[in-house]
C-alpha cells in the first residue's frame, strides 16, 4: 500500500521532469510516467500527475516542446512520415488492493474503490492542492499589486505633464515680462543721453559768470 504524506523535494521534482520528458521524448505517455514515478517514489500515479501539471511543468515548458519535437521526428524516421503504432515503454506491476465489491442498483451493477484507497488518495493530494490554491492566489495578488502601481504611475505622469504645461506657461510670461522690460529701458537710456546732450549744449552757450571778492573776503557776482 502507497503512503506517502511527506512533502516533494527538490530531486523528486528533479525524478518527475526527467521521466516525463524521456517517456514524451521516446513517444510514451505523460500517464506511463506517473505511474513509474508513483512506483519510484511510493505515490499514486494521480498525486504524480497533480504535481506535475500544478508545480513542475511551468517550469519545463521548454524542454517539453522540445521533447515533443523529438518525438515528432522519431515517428517520422520509423514510419517514413506515417505515425508509428504507439508501445507501452512501462509496464506498471499490479496492484495488491482488495477486490473491488459489486454493488447491484437497478439491475446495473456498479464497482466501487476500496476506503481505504479512497482516504489515501484524499491525504495524499490534499497538500498538493493547498499549494495549488495558494500559488493561485498568490498570482491573483502579484496581478493586482502591479494593476495598482500601473494605475499610480499613471496617475504621477499626469500630475508631472500638467506642472510641466504651467512652468512652460510661467516661463513664456517671464520672457515677455523681461522683454518689455528691456524695451523700457532702452528708451529711457535714449531719453537720459538726450538730456545730458542738451544740457552740454545749454553750457556751452550760456556765458560764463564772474565773481569778485570784496574787503570781507565774500565773493561778488559781477553784472553781466
Amino acid at each position: 500500500m502507497k503512503v506517502r504524506q511527506d512533502a516533494w523535494s527538490d530531486e523528486n521534482d528533479l525524478l518527475l521532469a526527467e521521466t516525463v520528458l524521456r517517456h514524451v521524448r521516446e513517444g510514451s505517455t505523460q500517464l506511463n510516467a506517473f505511474e513509474e514515478v508513483g512506483d519510484i517514489l511510493n505515490r499514486t500515479a494521480s498525486a504524480c500527475g497533480f504535481r506535475w501539471n500544478a508545480v513542475v511543468r511551468e517550469q519545463y515548458e521548454k524542454s517539453l516542446a522540445l521533447a515533443k519535437k523529438q518525438r515528432k521526428q522519431l515517428l517520422r524516421s520509423i514510419g517514413q512520415g506515417k505515425p508509428a503504432k504507439k508501445q507501452l515503454l512501462y509496464t506498471p506491476p499490479e496492484p495488491s488492493i482488495e477486490e473491488p465489491t459489486n454493488i447491484v442498483t437497478n439491475d446495473f451493477p456498479t464497482t466501487s474503490l476500496p476506503t481505504t484507497q479512497v482516504k489515501e488518495s484524499a491525504a495524499l493530494t490534499l497538500e498538493e492542492v493547498i499549494q495549488f490554491l495558494s500559488s493561485l492566489r498568490g498570482n491573483r495578488y502579484n496581478l493586482s499589486m502591479t494593476q495598482h502601481e500601473n494605475e499610480s504611475f499613471r496617475h504621477e505622469n499626469e500630475q508631472l505633464a500638467r506642472k510641466n504645461e504651467d512652468l512652460e506657461r510661467q516661463v513664456l510670461k517671464l520672457e515677455k515680462e523681461f522683454k518689455t522690460i528691456e524695451e523700457d529701458y532702452q528708451t529711457l537710456m535714449q531719453i537720459m543721453n538726450r538730456a545730458r546732450k542738451l544740457a552740454l549744449f545749454e553750457d556751452e552757450d550760456r556765458p560764463s559768470t564772474k565773481f569778485k571778492m570784496d574787503r570781507n573776503g565774500n565773493l561778488e557776482k559781477l553784472a553781466e
